[in-house]
């Protein structure tokens, strides 16, 4: 049970190991300006494989669906609905996790983009039972994983996608033999990520330039931050931080054009910003966009 690309390293190391007798994702959904009904990455793998795909909008209601394969074991991975208990109280061997964090901290929806958005060194994965809670079962075995300071979202993304594969092999054999340790979780230290909402994505140039390029990685390159300049929304994908300290300037106000980015005032000295992409055109890097451009009619214009 998974949805996004993520996972998709975890469902074909199961496909190569076990038997997979059925796979459950999100439905499709409308992707891009042209609104394209396209199955998840995770329904394409398993009809690459020709494995049975069940798409549920509801899985509390339609939970017999999942219970028709008759499961010994079921492994989610960034699935994105709760399972009910007549799922997790099915399959002979549990109903295991493979959850991007260390549990109990960022529990939800979004523990990559929330960790690096917070400004976290490291992250990893957990290995875990579910149960009716949000991320709050019994942990089996934990990985860590350092953030680099010029991680991104994607970056981390795929890393852990390869920790959890490699974690979730050597752990389910043990699990199926009953030659593991389950620790509980200790809810007094637990945090949450939750899932990034459209006002989650907005730049907040009040903040400091370190909590400015963490939010900014944190959403590269899905969904991409974003402000607003001259009344267009301009995602950013990618910055760097700068010490200079512009006392007299507004925060988010445009002080100084380098060959490859636009510098903007903060709270405290100034975000270099270097890939964006303008309302209604392509993404493109900023010196491409300053090409042609007079790039002192830029200086003293506020993103909003």
């Amino acid at each position: 049970m998974g949805t996004p690309e993520f996972s998709v390293p975890i469902l074909k190391m199961l496909i190569k190991n076990y038997n997979v007798v059925g796979v459950v994702t999100q439905p499709d959904r409308e992707v891009g300006r042209k609104k394209v009904l396209t199955p998840s990455p995770i329904k394409q793998t398993a009809m690459e494989f020709n494995i049975p795909v069940i798409t549920p909008e509801k899985l509390r209601i339609e939970y017999e669906k999942v219970l028709a394969f008759k499961p010994d074991i079921i492994v989610t991975c960034a699935y994105g609905q709760i399972l009910p208990n007549e799922i997790l109280n099915y399959p002979k061997y549990g109903c295991i996790n493979v959850h991007a964090s260390l549990l109990p901290k960022y529990r939800g929806g979004a523990p990559i983009q929330r960790a690096i958005m917070n400004g976290e060194v490291k992250t990893g994965i957990t290995i875990m039972y579910m149960n009716e809670g949000m991320d709050t079962g019994d942990m089996i075995e934990k990985k860590e994983l350092i953030i680099e300071n010029h991680d991104n979202y994607d970056e981390v993304s795929k890393k852990l996608s390869v920790i959890g594969t490699d974690l979730l092999e050597d752990v389910l054999p043990k699990v199926i033999k009953g030659k593991i340790k389950r620790t509980i979780q200790d809810n007094e230290d637990a945090t949450y990520a939750p899932i990034i909402k459209r006002e989650d994505e907005k730049l907040d140039f009040n903040k400091t330039t370190f909590e400015i390029y963490n939010h900014i990685r944190a959403l590269s390159t899905t969904p991409g931050a974003y402000a607003i300049l001259d009344n267009k929304v301009v995602k950013i994908y990618s910055s760097r931080m700068s010490d200079h300290i512009h006392p007299n300037k507004k925060n988010g106000e445009i002080v100084k054009i380098y060959d490859d980015g636009i510098g903007i005032s903060t709270s405290d000295s100034e975000i270099v910003i270097t890939d964006i992409k303008i309302e209604g055109k392509n993404k493109m890097s900023v010196k491409q966009y300053l090409n042609g451009k007079n790039a002192d009619e830029l200086l003293g214009k506020i993103f909003e």
